[in-house]
């Protein structure tokens, strides 16, 4: 059966069409019926990835192809394209025996990108190219081709690496083609690549089992599940296991209770498993991601990839402004500690940690979207949380103090480039590379402190007129460069608890930009607005028109407000300053000072 079976994974930017393209792989392999009525992206499970577009855990998937009367199973795992999930595509690479790489025919090869295949070529992988979306009429699909090639040729790929075979295809309308001109078929030349190209897993069936735990879930009915691909041996359903860390030291002894094959969409229940298998496992509670789940005599661990150290940090608290409780059912410490820590087991990029106060927590992820989408998540189910502004996590090496640097891609029109270069300068970043891009556009590749970078996107939009792509990845540890510019404005901040009232707004806006409408709730030391100068503004936005029995002509004009500003989640943590928070409820996102009482704050400012 392993000579039929393989692995694959398929590596790509965030938008390149990953998981369009599995979905048609599903379509014309039979995993669907012909008159199954099935959601787009069907990869991307929950409600945060649909809205978003992306890919945020990674899954696992098979189907079955039938060629000349011999059925290969093909197991696929589609992967995160983004930075922020990077640290799973790392792992999931270990799993498998080959690598489509797909690339959009326009953008081209991407940051993240060269970070995940120059991971699979140090593994020795033999990769596909794919260049999807070769319809598009700004493509320039050969002209990618080599741009893909010279980046094999700077990640020190084999010669066998460089001969790899290319296919253009379109994953929306669910054809591959070897002509660069076609423009309809089906996925078949695809699926005949895979199976010439890609080996099988060619492992040892007949020694001691051995299992890598390369992703971590946990199902209410079994606990935690551990995935990953079977590297020798075979194991039935209660053998006795135990798991050993990356030292060779016992983590947990247990046996295997569930053992669980993909079909599909589906994990269906199997009694055994061979080596090659990718599989899910349950029965262990303590074990996770890096670990190797073996027979009890075993006590090699397999090489494994560590997880890599978060570099970004928040502060998680309880929300204790006038308005709490009123819209969420998850306000107390004790909830939002388990609601973390649960999340922090199966998610083995965060870090969370208690904070003296013990009605606040420290939570440390790999950057600013990452843990944007726990916030969002904790948000719909009910909870309500007071959120710090995000902070770098240093390090001391030798008596220096380190931080982490990005390396940032930049494409950008080229009236646009010159703004960004002086913004990304004063942000304490270097300029590695500036070239032209094709159709009047520049692509600039800086290294900057991960510090100076918070915040800057919405800036940057606003720069860019909107037309510009920012793509971030971590780089290294390097020396701290130093204090970095903040926000140039101070805030609006309201003097009294009521509801604010449009004759109030209306005098306020010669002072700034305004968050708040009329008919709002807000309270003393709520963020109402932007002041047009540097320092913050107590102001009352309830302030009611004073009414006498006295008429004249003139006064009683309609008041015409400009529409508030709305902030969406990461635009309100990225706007926030070291003295601010950000509220967040189901319903709500408002801005507040950390300490609500003006005589509290000056105390504080005079401490500092």
């Amino acid at each position: 059966m392993s000579s039929n079976l393989r692995n694959i994974a398929i590596i790509a930017h965030v938008d390149h069409g990953k998981t369009t393209l599995v979905d048609q792989l599903f379509r014309q392999s039979g995993t669907y019926r012909e008159n199954q009525r099935i959601e787009e992206r069907a990869m991307d499970s929950g409600d945060l990835e649909k809205e978003r577009g992306i890919t945020i855990l990674a899954k696992c998937t098979s189907v079955e192809w039938e060629h000349d009367g011999e059925t290969t199973r093909i197991n696929i795992v589609d992967t995160p394209g983004h930075a922020d999930f990077g640290a799973e595509v790392e792992r999931i690479l270990s799993m498998v025996d080959g690598v489509i790489l797909l690339v959009d025919s326009a953008e081209g090869a991407m940051p993240q990108t060269k970070f995940v295949t120059g991971k699979a070529l140090a593994l020795g992988l033999r990769p596909i190219v794919v260049v999807n979306k070769i319809d598009r009429p700004d493509g320039r699909p050969q002209e990618v081709l080599d741009e893909v090639f010279d980046l094999f040729a700077s990640l020190d790929a084999t010669d066998e690496q460089l001969e790899f075979p290319s296919l253009w295809a379109s994953g929306r309308d669910g054809y591959a083609s070897d002509d660069e001109s076609a423009r309809e078929g089906t996925l078949d030349p695809l699926f005949k690549l895979i199976t010439e190209h890609v080996p099988s897993p060619g492992l040892d069936t007949e020694g001691k089992f051995s299992f890598l735990a390369t992703l971590l879930d946990r199902d209410n009915f079994m606990g935690r599940v551990l995935t990953g691909r079977v590297q020798s041996g075979t194991i039935n359903v209660n053998d006795p296991i135990h798991a050993i860390d990356m030292d060779g030291k016992v983590v947990e002894v247990g046996r295997a209770t569930k053992l669980m094959s993909f079909d599909g969409l589906e994990r269906v229940p199997v009694d055994s498993a061979k080596a090659g298998d990718i599989i899910a496992l349950a029965g262990l509670e303590k074990a996770t991601v890096s670990n190797t789940i073996c027979d009890p005599s075993v006590t090699e661990p397999i090489a494994a990839q560590p997880i890599d150290p978060p570099t970004l940090a928040m502060r998680f608290s309880v929300n204790d402004s006038p308005l709490a409780g009123r819209e969420g059912t998850k306000v107390t410490s004790r909830m939002i500690r388990d609601r973390l820590l649960r999340e922090a087991e199966t998610n083995v990029a965060i870090r969370v940690t208690e904070a003296d106060d013990k009605d606040a927590f420290e939570v440390a992820g790999r950057g600013e979207l990452q843990l944007g989408v726990l916030i969002e998540t904790m948000r719909r189910e009910g909870f309500e949380l007071g959120i710090s502004r995000p902070k770098v996590l240093f390090r001391e090496e030798d008596g220096q103090r380190m931080e982490p640097y990005e390396t940032v891609v930049i494409d950008v029109d080229d009236e646009h480039s010159g703004t960004v270069v002086e913004k990304m300068q004063k942000r304490k970043a270097d300029l590695n590379e500036m070239r032209p891009s094709g159709v009047g556009k520049t692509r600039i590749t800086f290294s900057a402190p991960s510090r100076g970078l918070i915040g800057y996107h919405g800036e940057f939009l606003s720069d860019t007129r909107g037309t510009g792509i920012m793509n971030r990845l971590f780089e290294k540890y390097g020396p701290y460069k130093g204090a970095v510019g903040g926000r140039n404005n101070g805030v609006l901040i309201s003097n009294g608890d009521g509801e604010s009232n449009a004759y109030a707004l209306n005098m306020l806006e010669e002072r700034g930009e305004m968050f708040v409408g009329p008919a709002m709730k807000v309270y003393e030391g709520m963020v109402i607005g932007e002041n047009a100068k540097p320092d913050d503004l107590e102001v009352n936005p309830m302030k009611a028109k004073q009414l006498s029995n006295v008429r004249s002509t003139g006064k009683d004009d309609a008041i015409r407000l400009t529409p508030p500003r709305r902030m969406t989640l990461e635009q309100s943590i990225a706007y926030i300053d070291d003295d601010e928070m950000v509220e967040v409820t189901p319903q709500s996102i408002r801005l507040r000072k950390t300490l609500l009482c003006p005589h509290e704050r000056k105390k504080a400012k005079r401490k500092k």
